[in-house]
């Protein structure tokens, strides 16, 4: 017998939006203004107007899911339910039960029946993230589900039907894994009807102060009296310079980190981490990149280089005056005088000597 789920039963108009077409474009917070996100965002545009498998490829951090919800977003199920699943955060043993629910009894623990996403998802989108972390088992019956559209909870003998939109992400190398037996061939042309791919921050530099706006500015919107803070030119240089190996997601939680720990409002480079400022042995450093794109002159570059080394050099030795000239390799007192010349101070409450 096959049963259609409970949102089966409804009037698919009060569920499906039959005036989507009329709304404009819905970027769900999604920031950047490069030729790749505009390449991939144009996709989802024509994407949206159809109920196509979607595989969106990519490395972690890069907003995978987010593009997901816009492809749910801007389409005819976007009064429906949009489903999320990691597929790699949850054990395999389990995961065919949050996939397709259980009956009472079907194994140890299942004291009561359960529903799964997919019924979940009934007349909207379902989200499976990390697809590539799915045993070869539990791959055979995905594929049926995806393909007719049923299937049975697991301990059950009732063919269940639904009527859902499949988007799949992953980081990993899907044709490599199909290679080495990890991973279905059919399963991957299925899913793959629509192939996403979004390029890392690092090959997109002119989204990351774009992205640096949008973060602060979410920040406004989530803490009372939080005041957007400045980034100098070297700091945003440093940033544009970073690989950003954490991608999207190692930016936003900087961007939180800076709010919480920088009292000033301007960012200088010394406020960043180490890992972002330190350029790796015989690169350009940020101060030179500034001088030869005519941001500021010379005396102004070396002015701030030194400041920064020395703020530097005070900092990692909680302001004790002698270790710092010990660390710049110079005399304590040409460290003291440089020091009120440049008029630097500690920026809380450190140890002055």
């Amino acid at each position: 017998m096959i049963v259609p789920t409970t949102a089966a039963k409804n009037d698919p108009e009060i569920v499906r939006d039959p005036e989507f077409k009329k709304k404009e474009f819905d970027r769900v917070g999604i920031a950047g203004v490069s030729k790749g996100l505009m390449k991939v965002l144009g996709t989802v545009r024509k994407v949206s107007k159809s109920d196509s498998s979607v595989l969106i490829t990519g490395e972690s951090g890069t907003g995978k899911e987010l593009i997901a919800k816009a492809i749910h977003k801007n389409s005819s199920r976007s009064n429906g339910p949009m489903v999320v699943i990691n597929c790699g955060a949850i054990p395999g043993e389990l995961l065919e039960s949050e996939l397709f629910g259980h009956e009472k009894g079907a194994f140890t623990g299942a004291h009561r029946s359960r529903i799964g996403r997919f019924e979940i998802a009934d007349h909207g989108t379902i989200f499976l993230d990390e697809i590539g972390d799915m045993s070869p088992e539990l791959q055979v019956k995905l594929l049926r589900a995806i393909q007719e559209r049923q299937f049975e909870r697991v301990g059950g003998t009732t063919t269940i039907e639904v009527d859902i939109r499949v988007i799949s992400a992953t980081n990993k190398d899907l044709p490599a894994a199909i290679l080495e037996g990890l991973f279905r061939e059919d399963l991957y042309y299925r899913l793959n009807v629509i192939p996403l791919h979004i390029l890392p921050l690092r090959e997109r530099k002119e989204d990351i102060l774009v992205l640096t706006d949008h973060f602060q500015n979410y920040l406004t919107k989530r803490s009372n009296g939080y005041q957007v803070k400045i980034f100098s030119e070297n700091s945003k240089q440093a940033l544009l310079h970073y690989d950003w190996p954490g991608n999207i997601r190692e930016l936003e939680n900087l961007i939180e980190r800076l709010s919480v720990l920088v009292e000033n409002q301007t960012i200088e480079p010394h406020d960043l981490p180490e890992n972002i400022t330190n350029r790796s042995p015989g690169s350009t450093p940020i101060s030179v990149i500034s001088v030869f794109n005519n941001e500021i002159g010379f005396n102004d570059a070396v002015d701030q280089y030194q400041r920064s080394l020395i703020r530097h050099a005070l900092d990692e030795t909680g302001w004790v005056k002698a270790r710092a000239a010990e660390l710049l390799q110079m005399n304590r007192t040409t460290l003291v005088e440089k020091i009120k010349k440049m008029n630097i101070e500690p920026e809380s409450a450190a140890p002055v000597f």
